[in-house]
């Protein structure tokens, strides 16, 4: 199973910027699948995430800048990050999320994690 981000770079304040993340070796389409970010010198930390039904969740610092939207056909997850300012530089981390299928959550289940791509946004 690989989960595959791209899409990262260096971008202005105030300007957009999408990223993707392609899982293959597994069918995600009853999943949750979402984002994460680490800053430097901080912890790992939740934005985003789609569940195979659609519903989304956001982390309260990227919600109304950012969206995530999913291509389940082609085991695909995106975000489009709008409006960006220079503390949403980090590493971006996709991930699928087994403890999600469809509706139901469940503590036990794997997560998927992808290798990340650097997002820096310049003042």
């Amino acid at each position: 199973v690989q989960l595959q981000a791209s899409g990262g770079g260096l971008v202005q304040a105030g300007e957009s910027l999408g990223l993707s993340c392609a899982a293959s070796g597994r069918d995600f389409s009853t999943n949750a699948m979402g984002w994460y970010r680490q800053a430097p010198g901080k912890q790992r930390e939740f934005l985003a995430r789609m569940t195979s039904t659609g519903s989304t969740n956001y982390a309260d610092s990227v919600k109304g800048r950012f969206t995530i939207s999913r291509d389940s056909a082609a085991n695909t997850v995106f975000l489009q990050m709008n409006s960006v300012k220079p503390e949403d530089t980090g590493v971006y981390y996709c991930n699928a999320d087994l403890r999600f299928r469809g509706r139901s959550y469940s503590t036990n289940g794997r997560v998927f994690w992808g290798q990340g791509t650097l997002v820096t946004v310049s003042s």
